[in-house]
């Protein structure tokens, strides 16, 4: 899969993954202007070309109180999301080329304010999701939101993950509409964070074209 060449589909309007990016980008203006004065951090996961995120600081009241750390593996997808942050002058962002599965990743960031999991969810084995919300109580502060996205095919595993999630003490906030014809949930923290284990793989990544979908996260 080249990695770089599938975010081309963000450019098309009204495609699947335009019309989710559109979704996420709105819940994190959302998880921005409810977020506590002061400073904010925030933590991608799997970050990509950082759109989702650095689209919506590049105007947001709240953009200098953020300071960032999107992980990305692929170098050329890295490149574009610092080259982004860059100009749009978010000198408070930092875009890490890294395995994002690696927990080490986010030592200093760690608990953040606002973590993304998107475009994960549909790429790693079931038991892997279910791990990654495992380690969700380690990276996320008390208040924290979290934004996630998964597809809505079945079976249909969101369900399933807002429970994964509620369980380690998260309450949900909003699940897009099972016809919008894909998935983004998102929710708060209201628990204590728990120590970042160091060392730890948090999942490994597979691909949706090696799980047998047809379709991304």
């Amino acid at each position: 899969m080249d990695w770089q060449e599938w975010h081309d589909a963000y450019d098309r309007p009204g495609s699947f993954l335009a019309r989710r990016l559109e979704a996420v980008q709105s819940r994190i203006r959302l998880a921005l202007d409810d977020s506590r004065p002061g400073p904010l951090k925030a933590i991608s996961l799997c970050a990509g070309q950082g759109r989702d995120l650095l689209d919506v600081l590049a105007d947001h009241p709240r953009r200098d109180d953020v300071r960032a750390r999107l992980v990305e593996l692929d170098p050329r997808n890295a490149s574009i999301a610092r080259t982004a942050a860059a100009a749009a002058g978010l000198d408070q962002v930092e875009v890490a080329t890294a395995d994002a599965a690696l927990t080490e990743h986010y030592q200093g960031m760690a608990p953040a304010d606002l973590v993304l999991a998107c475009g994960i969810f549909g790429n790693v084995t079931d038991e892997d999701i279910e791990r990654i919300v495992g380690f969700a109580p380690q990276l996320c502060a008390t208040g924290a939101t979290v934004i996630w996205t998964r597809h809505r095919r079945a079976p249909d595993l969101v369900p399933a993950i807002c429970s994964w999630f509620e369980d380690r003490g998260f309450d949900r906030l909003w699940v897009s509409d099972p016809e919008a014809g894909f998935g983004v949930g998102v929710h708060r923290f209201g628990g204590r964070p728990l120590p970042l284990a160091l060392g730890a793989r948090m999942f490994t990544f597979v691909g949706y074209d090696v799980l047998g979908d047809t379709r991304t996260s």
